[in-house]
Protein backbone atom coordinates (compact mmCIF):
# COMPACT_ATOMS: atom_id res chain seq x y z
CA UNK A 1 0.00 0.00 0.00
CA UNK A 2 1.29 3.47 -0.96
CA UNK A 3 2.33 5.51 2.10
CA UNK A 4 3.34 9.12 2.72
CA UNK A 5 6.65 9.91 4.40
CA UNK A 6 6.92 13.46 5.77
CA UNK A 7 10.34 14.84 6.72
CA UNK A 8 10.72 18.10 8.61
CA UNK A 9 13.22 19.70 10.94
CA UNK A 10 10.90 19.12 13.90
CA UNK A 11 8.37 16.33 14.27
CA UNK A 12 4.95 16.98 15.77
CA UNK A 13 4.94 13.87 17.97
CA UNK A 14 1.63 13.09 19.70
CA UNK A 15 2.73 14.28 23.15
CA UNK A 16 4.22 17.62 22.00
CA UNK A 17 1.29 20.06 22.05
CA UNK A 18 3.52 23.08 21.40
CA UNK A 19 4.72 21.74 18.04
CA UNK A 20 1.32 20.32 17.10
CA UNK A 21 -0.64 23.51 17.71
CA UNK A 22 -0.23 24.93 14.20
CA UNK A 23 -2.43 24.28 11.19
CA UNK A 24 0.48 22.84 9.20
CA UNK A 25 0.99 20.04 11.74
CA UNK A 26 -2.72 19.23 11.67
CA UNK A 27 -2.82 19.18 7.85
CA UNK A 28 0.21 16.93 7.51
CA UNK A 29 -1.00 14.56 10.21
CA UNK A 30 -4.37 14.28 8.48
CA UNK A 31 -2.65 13.21 5.26
CA UNK A 32 -0.49 10.73 7.15
CA UNK A 33 -3.48 9.21 8.94
CA UNK A 34 -5.33 8.82 5.65
CA UNK A 35 -2.51 7.14 3.75
CA UNK A 36 -0.47 5.73 6.60
CA UNK A 37 3.20 6.49 6.80
CA UNK A 38 6.08 8.04 8.68
CA UNK A 39 6.84 11.48 10.10
CA UNK A 40 10.59 11.81 10.48
CA UNK A 41 12.87 14.52 11.88
CA UNK A 42 14.57 16.02 14.90
CA UNK A 43 13.06 15.35 18.31
CA UNK A 44 13.80 18.86 19.55
CA UNK A 45 16.15 17.41 22.15
CA UNK A 46 19.86 18.11 22.46
CA UNK A 47 21.87 15.13 23.68
CA UNK A 48 25.53 14.92 24.71
CA UNK A 49 26.08 13.28 21.35
CA UNK A 50 23.82 12.45 18.41
CA UNK A 51 21.86 9.30 19.14
CA UNK A 52 22.74 6.19 17.13
CA UNK A 53 19.17 4.92 17.08
CA UNK A 54 15.73 6.25 16.27
CA UNK A 55 12.96 6.85 18.75
CA UNK A 56 9.73 5.42 17.32
CA UNK A 57 6.17 6.16 18.41
CA UNK A 58 3.30 4.33 16.74
CA UNK A 59 -0.14 5.93 16.67
CA UNK A 60 -2.80 4.60 14.34
CA UNK A 61 -1.29 4.27 10.88
CA UNK A 62 1.52 6.74 11.59
CA UNK A 63 5.05 6.12 12.85
CA UNK A 64 6.71 9.16 14.41
CA UNK A 65 10.46 8.71 14.04
CA UNK A 66 12.86 11.14 15.70
CA UNK A 67 16.57 11.57 16.30
CA UNK A 68 18.33 13.74 18.85
CA UNK A 69 21.04 16.20 17.88
CA UNK A 70 24.34 16.74 19.64
CA UNK A 71 25.22 20.22 20.86
CA UNK A 72 27.70 20.51 18.02
CA UNK A 73 25.16 19.42 15.40
CA UNK A 74 22.54 21.81 16.79
CA UNK A 75 25.01 24.70 16.87
CA UNK A 76 26.36 24.15 13.35
CA UNK A 77 23.34 22.79 11.46
CA UNK A 78 20.43 24.60 13.12
CA UNK A 79 21.69 27.78 14.79
CA UNK A 80 24.58 28.01 12.36
CA UNK A 81 24.04 27.40 8.66
CA UNK A 82 20.25 27.08 8.64
CA UNK A 83 19.44 30.14 10.74
CA UNK A 84 22.51 32.38 10.41
CA UNK A 85 23.20 31.74 6.73
CA UNK A 86 20.21 30.43 4.77
CA UNK A 87 17.49 32.24 6.73
CA UNK A 88 18.94 35.76 6.29
CA UNK A 89 19.93 35.09 2.66
CA UNK A 90 16.47 33.78 1.82
CA UNK A 91 14.97 36.88 3.50
CA UNK A 92 17.26 39.28 1.59
CA UNK A 93 19.35 40.20 4.63
CA UNK A 94 22.88 39.85 3.30
CA UNK A 95 24.08 42.19 6.06
CA UNK A 96 23.08 39.64 8.72
CA UNK A 97 24.43 36.57 6.94
CA UNK A 98 27.26 34.65 8.60
CA UNK A 99 29.33 32.55 6.17
CA UNK A 100 31.09 29.79 8.06
CA UNK A 101 32.49 26.63 6.45
CA UNK A 102 32.32 24.72 9.71
CA UNK A 103 28.60 25.44 10.00
CA UNK A 104 28.10 24.45 6.37
CA UNK A 105 29.86 21.15 7.03
CA UNK A 106 27.56 20.62 10.02
CA UNK A 107 24.52 21.34 7.85
CA UNK A 108 25.57 18.70 5.33
CA UNK A 109 26.50 16.28 8.12
CA UNK A 110 23.06 16.42 9.73
CA UNK A 111 21.31 16.04 6.37
CA UNK A 112 23.50 12.97 5.76
CA UNK A 113 22.54 11.65 9.20
CA UNK A 114 18.85 12.15 8.43
CA UNK A 115 19.22 10.27 5.13
CA UNK A 116 20.98 7.37 6.84
CA UNK A 117 18.36 7.09 9.58
CA UNK A 118 15.41 7.48 7.23
CA UNK A 119 16.57 4.97 4.62
CA UNK A 120 15.67 1.75 6.55
CA UNK A 121 12.13 3.08 7.13
CA UNK A 122 11.33 3.53 3.45
CA UNK A 123 9.27 1.20 1.26
CA UNK A 124 9.46 0.95 -2.51
CA UNK A 125 6.30 2.87 -3.37
CA UNK A 126 6.43 5.54 -0.66
CA UNK A 127 5.91 9.19 -1.57
CA UNK A 128 8.38 11.36 0.36
CA UNK A 129 7.62 15.00 1.21
CA UNK A 130 10.51 17.07 2.62
CA UNK A 131 9.90 20.48 4.19
CA UNK A 132 11.87 23.70 4.29
CA UNK A 133 15.33 25.18 4.09
CA UNK A 134 16.84 23.08 6.88
CA UNK A 135 16.69 19.97 4.70
CA UNK A 136 17.44 21.08 1.14
CA UNK A 137 20.30 18.54 0.67
CA UNK A 138 18.26 15.60 1.98
CA UNK A 139 16.83 14.56 -1.39
CA UNK A 140 20.28 14.45 -2.96
CA UNK A 141 21.61 12.40 -0.04
CA UNK A 142 18.75 9.93 -0.46
CA UNK A 143 19.39 9.67 -4.21
CA UNK A 144 23.04 8.84 -3.51
CA UNK A 145 21.85 5.92 -1.42
CA UNK A 146 19.78 4.55 -4.28
CA UNK A 147 16.36 5.98 -3.39
CA UNK A 148 14.20 6.17 -6.53
CA UNK A 149 10.86 6.88 -4.88
CA UNK A 150 9.10 10.14 -5.64
CA UNK A 151 10.51 12.91 -3.45
CA UNK A 152 8.92 16.34 -3.18
CA UNK A 153 10.20 19.45 -1.45
CA UNK A 154 8.30 22.50 -0.25
CA UNK A 155 10.06 25.74 0.67
CA UNK A 156 8.12 27.68 3.30
CA UNK A 157 10.40 30.74 3.10
CA UNK A 158 10.98 33.05 0.12
CA UNK A 159 13.46 31.96 -2.53
CA UNK A 160 15.85 34.86 -3.14
CA UNK A 161 16.58 36.62 -6.39
CA UNK A 162 19.59 35.19 -8.21
CA UNK A 163 21.83 38.18 -7.39
CA UNK A 164 21.14 37.64 -3.68
CA UNK A 165 21.64 33.88 -3.80
CA UNK A 166 24.98 34.24 -5.59
CA UNK A 167 26.39 35.83 -2.44
CA UNK A 168 26.16 32.39 -0.81
CA UNK A 169 29.44 30.51 -1.46
CA UNK A 170 27.56 27.19 -1.65
CA UNK A 171 24.79 28.46 -3.94
CA UNK A 172 25.45 25.87 -6.66
CA UNK A 173 25.24 22.95 -4.24
CA UNK A 174 22.03 24.30 -2.76
CA UNK A 175 20.28 24.62 -6.14
CA UNK A 176 21.71 21.33 -7.41
CA UNK A 177 20.28 19.69 -4.28
CA UNK A 178 16.85 21.13 -5.07
CA UNK A 179 17.07 19.55 -8.50
CA UNK A 180 17.36 16.10 -6.92
CA UNK A 181 13.65 16.31 -6.06
CA UNK A 182 10.83 15.39 -8.42
CA UNK A 183 8.60 18.29 -7.37
CA UNK A 184 9.74 21.56 -5.79
CA UNK A 185 7.05 23.85 -4.42
CA UNK A 186 7.29 27.60 -3.79
CA UNK A 187 4.93 30.04 -2.10
CA UNK A 188 4.66 32.66 -4.86
CA UNK A 189 5.37 33.29 -8.53
CA UNK A 190 8.15 35.66 -7.51
CA UNK A 191 9.93 32.76 -5.79
CA UNK A 192 9.43 30.48 -8.79
CA UNK A 193 10.70 33.22 -11.12
CA UNK A 194 13.85 33.61 -9.01
CA UNK A 195 14.43 29.85 -9.20
CA UNK A 196 13.92 29.88 -12.97
CA UNK A 197 16.38 32.77 -13.31
CA UNK A 198 19.08 30.82 -11.51
CA UNK A 199 18.40 27.68 -13.55
CA UNK A 200 18.59 29.42 -16.91
CA UNK A 201 21.25 32.07 -16.26
CA UNK A 202 23.62 30.56 -13.70
CA UNK A 203 23.13 26.80 -14.04
CA UNK A 204 22.82 26.72 -17.82
CA UNK A 205 19.61 24.72 -17.57
CA UNK A 206 16.25 25.34 -19.18
CA UNK A 207 12.61 25.80 -18.31
CA UNK A 208 10.53 23.72 -20.71
CA UNK A 209 7.25 24.83 -22.24
CA UNK A 210 5.26 22.46 -20.00
CA UNK A 211 6.71 24.04 -16.85
CA UNK A 212 9.28 21.33 -16.20
CA UNK A 213 12.83 22.33 -15.32
CA UNK A 214 15.93 20.58 -16.63
CA UNK A 215 19.25 21.23 -14.91
CA UNK A 216 22.19 19.34 -13.39
CA UNK A 217 21.24 16.25 -15.42
CA UNK A 218 17.74 15.99 -13.97
CA UNK A 219 14.21 16.99 -14.92
CA UNK A 220 11.78 18.12 -12.22
CA UNK A 221 8.54 20.01 -11.80
CA UNK A 222 8.72 23.39 -10.04
CA UNK A 223 5.37 25.02 -9.23
CA UNK A 224 3.65 27.52 -6.97
CA UNK A 225 1.61 26.09 -4.09
CA UNK A 226 0.52 28.98 -1.80
CA UNK A 227 -0.02 27.65 1.71
CA UNK A 228 -3.26 28.51 3.51
CA UNK A 229 -5.09 28.23 6.81
CA UNK A 230 -7.79 25.93 8.13
CA UNK A 231 -10.70 28.36 7.90
CA UNK A 232 -13.56 26.66 9.74
CA UNK A 233 -11.71 25.89 13.01
CA UNK A 234 -10.42 29.47 13.09
CA UNK A 235 -13.90 30.89 12.67
CA UNK A 236 -15.34 28.59 15.33
CA UNK A 237 -12.57 29.60 17.73
CA UNK A 238 -13.18 33.29 17.04
CA UNK A 239 -16.92 32.99 17.70
CA UNK A 240 -16.33 30.99 20.87
CA UNK A 241 -13.61 33.33 22.14
CA UNK A 242 -16.14 35.82 23.53
CA UNK A 243 -16.71 33.36 26.37
CA UNK A 244 -13.03 33.23 27.32
CA UNK A 245 -11.76 35.16 30.33
CA UNK A 246 -8.88 36.54 28.26
CA UNK A 247 -11.34 38.05 25.79
CA UNK A 248 -13.35 39.67 28.60
CA UNK A 249 -10.15 41.11 30.07
CA UNK A 250 -9.15 42.44 26.67
CA UNK A 251 -12.50 44.13 26.20
CA UNK A 252 -12.41 45.63 29.69
CA UNK A 253 -8.90 46.99 29.18
CA UNK A 254 -9.37 48.40 25.67
CA UNK A 255 -13.09 49.14 25.73
CA UNK A 256 -13.90 52.27 23.79
CA UNK A 257 -10.51 52.39 22.08
CA UNK A 258 -9.46 51.24 18.62
CA UNK A 259 -7.12 48.28 19.06
CA UNK A 260 -4.47 47.56 16.44
CA UNK A 261 -2.74 44.19 16.67
CA UNK A 262 0.44 42.55 15.39
CA UNK A 263 1.33 38.92 16.08
CA UNK A 264 4.75 37.75 14.94
CA UNK A 265 7.55 35.49 15.99
CA UNK A 266 10.37 37.69 17.27
CA UNK A 267 12.45 37.89 14.12
CA UNK A 268 14.24 40.64 12.21
CA UNK A 269 12.42 39.65 9.00
CA UNK A 270 9.04 40.63 10.45
CA UNK A 271 9.58 44.39 10.24
CA UNK A 272 8.72 44.93 13.90
CA UNK A 273 11.08 47.83 14.43
CA UNK A 274 9.78 49.65 11.35
CA UNK A 275 6.20 48.93 12.44
CA UNK A 276 6.77 50.51 15.84
CA UNK A 277 8.44 53.51 14.20
CA UNK A 278 5.36 53.91 11.99
CA UNK A 279 3.00 53.74 14.95
CA UNK A 280 5.07 56.36 16.76
CA UNK A 281 4.95 58.52 13.62
CA UNK A 282 1.16 58.08 13.54
CA UNK A 283 0.84 59.45 17.09
CA UNK A 284 3.22 62.28 16.30
CA UNK A 285 1.59 63.35 13.01
CA UNK A 286 -2.03 62.76 14.08
CA UNK A 287 -2.38 63.92 17.71
CA UNK A 288 -6.14 63.33 17.57
CA UNK A 289 -5.49 59.57 17.78
CA UNK A 290 -3.80 59.83 21.16
CA UNK A 291 -5.91 58.18 23.87
CA UNK A 292 -8.19 56.84 21.10
CA UNK A 293 -6.00 53.99 19.84
CA UNK A 294 -3.70 51.32 21.25
CA UNK A 295 -1.29 48.97 19.53
CA UNK A 296 -0.72 45.48 20.94
CA UNK A 297 2.34 43.70 19.54
CA UNK A 298 2.69 40.04 20.50
CA UNK A 299 6.19 38.74 19.72
CA UNK A 300 7.14 35.47 21.41
CA UNK A 301 10.92 34.92 21.48
CA UNK A 302 12.57 32.47 19.11
CA UNK A 303 16.13 31.26 18.52
CA UNK A 304 17.15 33.15 21.63
CA UNK A 305 20.71 31.79 21.48
CA UNK A 306 21.32 33.40 18.07
CA UNK A 307 22.95 36.84 18.59
CA UNK A 308 20.86 38.64 15.96
CA UNK A 309 17.67 37.68 17.79
CA UNK A 310 18.94 38.99 21.10
CA UNK A 311 19.75 42.27 19.34
CA UNK A 312 16.30 42.70 17.78
CA UNK A 313 14.65 42.00 21.15
CA UNK A 314 16.71 44.73 22.83
CA UNK A 315 15.93 47.17 20.03
CA UNK A 316 12.17 46.54 20.22
CA UNK A 317 12.08 46.87 24.00
CA UNK A 318 13.92 50.18 23.68
CA UNK A 319 11.62 51.46 20.93
CA UNK A 320 8.41 50.47 22.77
CA UNK A 321 9.72 52.17 25.91
CA UNK A 322 10.63 55.30 23.94
CA UNK A 323 7.17 55.60 22.34
CA UNK A 324 5.37 54.96 25.62
CA UNK A 325 7.64 57.39 27.42
CA UNK A 326 6.92 60.06 24.81
CA UNK A 327 3.17 59.70 24.43
CA UNK A 328 1.72 57.75 27.39
CA UNK A 329 -0.52 59.39 29.97
CA UNK A 330 -1.31 58.20 33.46
CA UNK A 331 -4.39 56.32 32.24
CA UNK A 332 -3.36 55.43 28.67
CA UNK A 333 -0.43 53.41 27.30
CA UNK A 334 -0.14 53.44 23.50
CA UNK A 335 1.98 50.27 22.96
CA UNK A 336 1.44 46.98 24.72
CA UNK A 337 4.49 44.89 23.80
CA UNK A 338 4.29 41.24 24.89
CA UNK A 339 7.09 38.66 24.60
CA UNK A 340 4.61 35.87 25.25
CA UNK A 341 2.92 32.99 23.47
CA UNK A 342 -0.85 32.56 23.49
CA UNK A 343 -3.11 29.65 22.67
CA UNK A 344 -4.66 29.74 19.19
CA UNK A 345 -8.15 30.12 20.70
CA UNK A 346 -7.00 33.18 22.63
CA UNK A 347 -5.35 34.70 19.57
CA UNK A 348 -8.52 34.14 17.54
CA UNK A 349 -10.37 36.30 20.06
CA UNK A 350 -7.67 38.97 19.99
CA UNK A 351 -7.84 39.09 16.19
CA UNK A 352 -11.63 39.34 16.17
CA UNK A 353 -11.68 42.18 18.69
CA UNK A 354 -8.98 44.24 16.93
CA UNK A 355 -10.16 46.82 14.42
CA UNK A 356 -6.86 46.81 12.53
CA UNK A 357 -4.47 43.93 11.86
CA UNK A 358 -0.90 45.00 11.09
CA UNK A 359 1.24 42.47 9.18
CA UNK A 360 4.28 44.25 7.77
CA UNK A 361 7.26 41.90 7.30
CA UNK A 362 10.27 43.10 5.37
CA UNK A 363 10.14 39.75 3.56
CA UNK A 364 8.04 36.66 4.20
CA UNK A 365 7.31 33.42 2.38
CA UNK A 366 3.57 33.66 3.02
CA UNK A 367 2.69 34.93 6.52
CA UNK A 368 -0.34 33.05 7.76
CA UNK A 369 -1.11 35.64 10.45
CA UNK A 370 -2.55 37.82 7.69
CA UNK A 371 -4.90 35.04 6.63
CA UNK A 372 -5.75 34.13 10.22
CA UNK A 373 -6.66 37.74 11.01
CA UNK A 374 -9.03 37.92 8.05
CA UNK A 375 -10.58 34.50 8.75
CA UNK A 376 -11.41 35.35 12.38
CA UNK A 377 -13.24 38.63 11.67
CA UNK A 378 -16.91 39.26 12.35
CA UNK A 379 -18.58 39.30 8.90
CA UNK A 380 -20.95 42.05 10.05
CA UNK A 381 -18.14 44.39 11.06
CA UNK A 382 -14.73 43.07 9.98
CA UNK A 383 -11.46 44.82 10.75
CA UNK A 384 -9.05 46.26 8.20
CA UNK A 385 -5.77 44.55 7.29
CA UNK A 386 -2.56 46.53 6.75
CA UNK A 387 -0.26 44.16 4.85
CA UNK A 388 3.31 44.40 3.55
CA UNK A 389 3.64 44.02 -0.19
CA UNK A 390 6.70 41.86 0.53
CA UNK A 391 4.67 39.15 2.29
CA UNK A 392 3.71 36.22 0.08
CA UNK A 393 0.12 36.67 1.28
CA UNK A 394 -0.05 40.00 -0.57
CA UNK A 395 -0.16 38.08 -3.88
CA UNK A 396 -3.58 36.77 -2.87
CA UNK A 397 -4.87 39.35 -0.39
CA UNK A 398 -4.60 42.35 -2.69
CA UNK A 399 -7.77 43.79 -1.16
CA UNK A 400 -5.79 44.52 2.00
CA UNK A 401 -4.18 47.94 2.46
CA UNK A 402 -0.77 47.14 0.99
CA UNK A 403 2.26 49.03 2.30
CA UNK A 404 6.01 49.28 1.82
CA UNK A 405 7.40 48.54 5.31
CA UNK A 406 10.50 50.62 4.55
CA UNK A 407 8.29 53.71 4.07
CA UNK A 408 7.60 54.79 7.66
CA UNK A 409 5.50 57.83 6.72
CA UNK A 410 3.53 55.77 4.21
CA UNK A 411 2.78 53.12 6.83
CA UNK A 412 1.63 55.75 9.33
CA UNK A 413 -0.73 57.23 6.73
CA UNK A 414 -2.10 53.78 5.87
CA UNK A 415 -2.66 52.99 9.55
CA UNK A 416 -4.73 56.17 9.78
CA UNK A 417 -6.69 55.13 6.69
CA UNK A 418 -7.38 51.70 8.24
CA UNK A 419 -8.64 53.28 11.46
CA UNK A 420 -11.03 55.56 9.57
CA UNK A 421 -12.20 53.03 6.97
CA UNK A 422 -16.02 52.88 6.85
CA UNK A 423 -17.67 49.56 7.56
CA UNK A 424 -19.03 49.17 4.01
CA UNK A 425 -15.51 49.32 2.56
CA UNK A 426 -14.18 46.99 5.24
CA UNK A 427 -16.86 44.44 4.40
CA UNK A 428 -16.18 44.65 0.66
CA UNK A 429 -12.46 44.13 1.15
CA UNK A 430 -13.02 41.34 3.69
CA UNK A 431 -15.35 39.41 1.36
CA UNK A 432 -12.79 39.59 -1.44
CA UNK A 433 -10.01 38.30 0.83
CA UNK A 434 -12.14 35.56 2.37
CA UNK A 435 -13.04 34.16 -1.06
CA UNK A 436 -9.34 33.77 -1.83
CA UNK A 437 -8.51 32.35 1.59
CA UNK A 438 -11.18 29.68 1.17
CA UNK A 439 -9.95 28.84 -2.33
CA UNK A 440 -6.39 28.24 -1.09
CA UNK A 441 -7.00 26.65 2.31
CA UNK A 442 -4.34 24.48 3.89
CA UNK A 443 -6.23 21.36 2.76
CA UNK A 444 -6.24 22.62 -0.85
CA UNK A 445 -2.50 23.36 -0.56
CA UNK A 446 -1.76 19.87 0.75
CA UNK A 447 -3.86 18.05 -1.82
CA UNK A 448 -2.51 20.09 -4.73
CA UNK A 449 1.08 19.37 -3.77
CA UNK A 450 0.49 15.66 -3.16
CA UNK A 451 -1.37 15.36 -6.47
CA UNK A 452 1.59 16.88 -8.30
CA UNK A 453 3.97 14.56 -6.47
CA UNK A 454 1.93 11.44 -7.19
CA UNK A 455 1.70 12.37 -10.86
CA UNK A 456 5.49 12.57 -11.09
CA UNK A 457 7.13 9.49 -12.59
CA UNK A 458 9.40 7.35 -10.45
CA UNK A 459 12.92 8.71 -10.72
CA UNK A 460 15.31 6.99 -13.09
CA UNK A 461 17.98 9.67 -13.05
CA UNK A 462 20.83 9.89 -10.60
CA UNK A 463 21.24 13.04 -8.55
Amino acid sequence: MKRLVVVSNRVAVPDDSKVRAGGLAVALEEALQQAGGVWFGWSGRIAPQTADSLALIEQGQVTYATVNLSRRDHAEYYNGFANRTLWPIFHYRIDLTDFNRQNYAGYLRVNTLFAEKLLPLLRDEDDIWVHDYHLIPLGEELRRRGVRQRIGFFLHTPFPAMEILLVLPSHERIVRSLCAYDVVGFQTRNDLRAFHDYITVEAGGEVLSNGLVHAFGRTLRAEVFPIGVDVEPLQRAARASVRLQTYRRLRENFGGKCLMIGVDRLDYSKGLRERMHAFGRLLDRYPGYRRRICFMQIAPPSRSDVPEYLQIRRELETEAGHINGTFAEFDWIPIHYLNSSFQRATLAGFYRYSKVGVVTPLRDGMNLVAKEYVATQDPAEPGALVLSRFAGAARELDAALLVNPYDIDGMAETMARAIEMPVAERKERWEDMMAKIRASSIDVWRENFLHALREAPFSTEAA
